[in-house]
This record gives C-alpha cells, sequence and structure tokens, in this order.
C-alpha cells in the first residue's frame, strides 16, 4: 500500500492575521488560500506546496479550560521539518517568542516554542 501524505491541520486561533503572518515569516510559507468557513468564521491556509496548517478565526471566542495533553481531541503540539534549525530558531526570537526544549535525538535535533494563542510548534532538523 502507498504511504499516505498529511495534506493539512485546522487549528483554531484568536487573531488569524497575527498567526499568518508568524507563520509565514518564521517559516518562510504563503497563503495558499483565504475565505469563509464554518460557522461565519474565516479561515487562511499557509504552507508549501504540497502540505499546510488551516487557519481558523471563529467569529466568537472560547478558551479552552485546560491542558491539551490532558483533554481528549486536543492538539499537543505542531511538528515542522525545516532544513536549517539555527536560523528558524533565530526568527522566533525575533518575533518575541521563546524557544525551549532543546534536544538531539535519532535521527534529528528539535526544539519548540508557543505562540500568542499558547499553541506548541515542535521544529525539527534531519540534517
Amino acid at each position: 500500500m502507498p504511504e499516505a501524505t498529511l495534506e493539512h491541520a485546522n487549528i483554531t486561533v484568536s487573531d488569524a492575521e497575527r498567526t499568518v503572518a508568524l507563520l509565514c515569516g518564521i517559516f518562510g510559507w504563503r497563503i495558499r488560500w483565504h475565505g469563509p468557513a464554518i460557522n461565519g468564521g474565516s479561515s487562511t491556509h499557509v504552507g508549501g506546496e504540497r502540505s499546510y496548517l488551516a487557519i481558523y478565526a471563529p467569529p466568537k471566542l472560547n478558551r479552552a479550560a485546560d491542558t491539551s495533553y490532558r483533554t481528549i481531541g486536543g492538539l499537543n503540539h505542531v511538528g515542522i521539518v525545516v532544513d536549517d534549525l539555527e536560523a528558524v530558531e533565530e526568527r522566533v526570537k525575533a518575533a518575541g517568542l521563546t524557544p525551549h526544549s532543546h534536544a538531539d535525538y535519532a535521527p534529528g535535533r528539535r526544539f519548540y516554542f508557543h505562540d500568542h494563542d499558547d499553541i506548541e510548534y515542535e521544529v525539527v532538523s534531519y540534517r
């Protein structure tokens, strides 16, 4: 059977323009599509040719009550593969965010950061 490929994940944010600008700036992504979405919200797709994140902004915000690691169906983190881990870390810092939990592991190296909505991103390099 051929291997499946993840096309996208959809995350809800408080400020879609801010999140889109952050992700495009850090990862060099582009806006693939923007338009109306479910329940009167809007969605912006950011990424590359083969995969993207759908950034959803609802018309009314609700904050999760607990950490995603203890919430069934919670999003724990989004993993992004990059070629130059150090350059991406510098862009994360330039955006005013704090990289943490650096680790070398087989087969690569990684760090994490949280955005303004406390969404955690894992940045990994296999080079």
